[in-house]
């Protein structure tokens, strides 16, 4: 059985990182891990939704998750998620994952297409194949991958020894308690909507893995340490200021991983560049709003951190 406590705390999802000519920076990749490391998280999940995965090509996903383990390997739990949308590219990643020794490799279901539950489950466990030494995790984000895991199919992925939990991004909270009680004690279950970490976390989370985390880590740092501690209510006020920061974020025209990248540059001086297009970059009429979602973000650190 593996070591299921190196996955359980606040994991963010890492940002991709971008020089001026909108390529993948290796320096502001470490730089960004590096960060992270300082902050004290417990791992990064690399090469996900946050890491804009869907708009770049294998090279670059090796590049990124190569620049990540550089820094991280040994230091944290690395997560690389490896799904692509042909069974192929994703098993290329998956088995490059695994020759980096991260601690686990995950997948979102193959997208546009919905394929029936036993095609998902051999995408799967194709993938699974070809890192066998390493951990699976599915990842279940229905609203944008167009199908959702249920518990018939996370039953018959159970059967394959490899698959260790879910990262959960379904808003009903309901779904991780489902997912925990199928999955067991040897089995550990991802918060994924950031604005309920909390309610997450009650429900059965075992930790969480979230977009907003990098942006402010002290926050989900310090939620997570209240609700360790019993101290419900504090870490309710906690997540309401996270909740109020996020609405806040997504109130620019700019892409939200546009904005928090501009304010890890406001607040710490990490460097990240922009967004990949289709994405949308920030305009100048976002900045006075990205300035206050800065100091929302500094001003709760210092209420509750």
């Amino acid at each position: 059985m593996s070591n299921l406590q190196k996955y359980c705390g606040i994991i963010p999802a890492f940002y991709a990182c971008y020089d001026e000519a909108g390529e993948i920076s290796p320096q502001r990749t470490r730089a960004l891990t590096q960060h992270l490391i300082d902050k004290g998280v417990q791992g990064v999940y690399v090469c996900g939704s946050s890491g804009e995965c869907i708009y770049q090509s294998l090279a670059e996903r090796k590049a990124t998750l190569e620049n990540v383990m550089a820094v991280a390997k040994g230091k944290i739990t690395v997560i690389a998620h490896v799904a692509a949308n042909n069974t192929k590219d994703s098993m290329e990643l998956a088995a490059h994952a695994e020759s980096l020794g991260v601690d686990a490799i995950a997948a979102i279901p193959p997208i546009y297409f919905h394929l029936p539950e036993h095609a998902i489950a051999k995408y799967w466990n194709d993938i699974s194949a070809a890192a066998p030494g390493t951990d699976f995790i599915i990842y279940n984000i229905p609203q944008l991958a167009g199908v959702a895991l249920t518990v018939n199919l996370f039953k018959e992925m159970r059967k394959n020894p490899r698959v260790i939990g879910v990262k959960n991004s379904s808003m009903p909270v309901q779904d991780i308690q489902m997912f925990k009680a199928e999955g067991g004690s040897d089995c550990v279950v991802f918060n994924g909507p950031d604005e309920q970490f909390v309610g997450g976390r009650i429900m059965g989370a075992s930790g969480g893995i979230g977009g907003t985390y990098a942006s402010m880590p002290e926050l989900f740092l310090k939620a997570n340490a209240l609700f360790e501690a019993g101290n419900f209510e504090a870490a309710q006020k906690v997540q309401y200021a996270i909740d109020d920061i996020i609405a806040a974020m997504c109130a620019c025209k700019g892409n939200l991983y546009a904005v928090m990248k501009k304010i890890l540059y406001m607040n710490e001086n990490v460097e990240l560049g922009g967004v990949r297009a289709p994405l949308a970059n920030l305009v100048p009429e976002d900045m006075p709003q990205v300035e206050k979602c800065a100091k929302m973000i500094k001003d709760a650190v210092a209420a509750y951190c």
